[in-house]
């Protein structure tokens, strides 16, 4: 039932009309794609986790008569090569900056010359980094379930969240080496991810992931999405989450915050759940602080997936009031 309520609130599914491999630099080729009207207003989406990967169903929220709807694997996950679950992966050229250099690449590449940036989790970072670094680029923005990926927010969804799961909290710890569970938990877990050995790097990729459903599942309406059945996935992802939190996403720690002036002149919608707790909610209320131009919706029985029906129905009516704006 539940469902049915949310695919109605969402456009119809639709294929993407282009797509393709881009090279940008260092071995790395990322996959891009293309849905909607290729003459209609550019959206570029910015998927999260870091590592997560693109996904069929993000695009849904944007009308494909109006909008040219762009997606891109970032590099190291999703269709992008060479993939991060691979042995030999080297995650040197996986920075933040890569990433908003390669969102560049792709705008150049397609002949855009402003567009509306939409990011989700991880991906409201990476966006707002690129448009601080580019806002003569971004027409508009639309942030779900933000972040800043600031050591406090890291600090809270690898220590601190335990409080409120420690069965969980518990057998995250438990499953690294005795001498290492009192100390930085993204490190050591980056360090077993990176090991050549599957027999580690498989096991900690699950255990990982194990830890990050627990906050997932406190809605009862969200679901794990299927790709985590997949190890390859959950190596790929894992890798890379605990490549960019142990470098802190190669940001100075209120960098967003301190740079934030650059977006003056850039409307944005941010929406946010009341009930989140991998990311709360004053990560949210702290930027909509700093930032005049933006509107901060907080949806009262949302966590922290879009996909449950009341952020759906909210993310939706924000495409569709920059259509209506956009159609003036």
């Amino acid at each position: 039932m539940f469902h049915a309520r949310r695919h109605e609130m969402l456009y119809p599914e639709i294929i993407p009309y282009d797509q393709g491999l881009l090279e940008v630099g260092d071995g790395q080729r990322i996959f891009w794609m293309q849905s909607g009207n290729p003459q209609g207003m550019p959206v570029v989406i910015l998927h999260g986790g870091p590592g997560s990967g693109s996904s069929a169903g993000a695009r849904r929220y944007f009308d494909p008569q109006y909008y040219r709807i762009i997606q891109f694997d970032q590099r190291g996950c999703g269709e992008s090569f060479p993939h991060a679950s691979e042995p030999s992966i080297d995650l040197s050229a996986n920075t933040t900056w890569h990433s908003v250099a390669d969102i560049e690449r792709l705008r150049l590449l397609l002949g855009i010359e402003r567009w509306i940036v939409f990011g989700n989790s991880w991906g409201c970072t990476l966006a707002l980094v690129y448009a601080e670094t580019h806002p003569e680029r971004v027409d508009s923005m639309l942030l779900v379930g933000i972040t800043m990926t600031r050591q406090s927010e890291i600090d809270w969804l690898y220590r601190g969240l335990g409080r409120f799961f420690p069965e969980e909290w518990s057998r995250f710890r438990a499953a690294v080496p005795e001498e290492a569970r009192d100390g930085d938990l993204v490190a050591v877990y980056y360090r077993l991810l990176i090991d050549p050995d599957p027999a580690v790097h498989a096991r900690a990729a699950d255990d990982w992931h194990e830890w990050e459903a627990a906050s997932i599942l406190v809605d009862p309406r969200a679901t794990l999405s299927a790709r985590w059945s997949d190890p390859r996935y959950l190596t790929a992802r894992a890798r890379i989450i605990t490549h960019y939190f142990h470098h802190r996403a190669w940001l100075e720690d209120r960098q967003i915050l301190r740079d934030i002036h650059r977006l003056a002149g850039i409307p944005c919608t941010m929406i946010h759940g009341r009930l989140d707790l991998e990311a709360p909610v004053v990560t949210a209320w702290e930027l909509s602080q700093a930032w005049p131009a933006a509107q901060l919706v907080i949806v009262p029985n949302a966590a922290h997936s879009p996909a449950t029906a009341e952020m759906a129905a909210v993310i939706v009516e924000a495409t569709d009031a920059l259509r209506a704006l956009g159609s003036k």
